[in-house]
């Protein structure tokens, strides 16, 4: 009679199995390591150290001062793509290549970025234009 595999080890040995079967389990639920994500829509600026991206999926917090920071650097706008709303503070159209934390809507890191003309954001109706206050 084959009583299988189990009932043959001894307690020590059918510990050491079922963390074994355990990590296996658990392992292939983990997450692995983030796929870069290409995000375009409004980069706002609206303050020193506070930043965010605001695509179809909703607000994306670059940085926010004292608390969060992405790595990386943020995109640059020729005048002519931003929109000042305080002082050199303002908005402008991007697409950036990033890493991100989907549960707290944090950019975590940016690995590329490109400016986009005002007008790309503005056509599209899945966007809402910032609004400066």
């Amino acid at each position: 009679m084959n009583c299988g595999v189990i009932e043959l080890m001894r307690p020590l040995q059918l510990v050491w199995f079922l963390m074994a079967c355990w990590w296996a389990v658990t392992a292939g639920a983990a997450v692995g390591p983030a796929s870069p994500q290409l995000r375009c829509g409004w980069f706002e600026n609206p303050t020193p150290g506070n930043a965010w991206l605001i695509d179809r999926e909703g607000e994306w917090v670059v940085s926010l001062q004292g608390w969060h920071q992405a790595v990386g650097d943020w995109p640059t706008f020729k005048s002519w793509r931003w929109v000042r709303t305080n002082g050199n503070y303002g908005y402008g159209c991007t697409c950036m290549r990033v890493l991100i934390d989907p549960n707290s809507f944090t950019i975590t890191k940016i690995l590329s970025s490109s400016s986009r003309s005002l007008a790309t954001c503005r056509r599209d109706g899945a966007l809402k234009e910032p609004t400066p206050g």
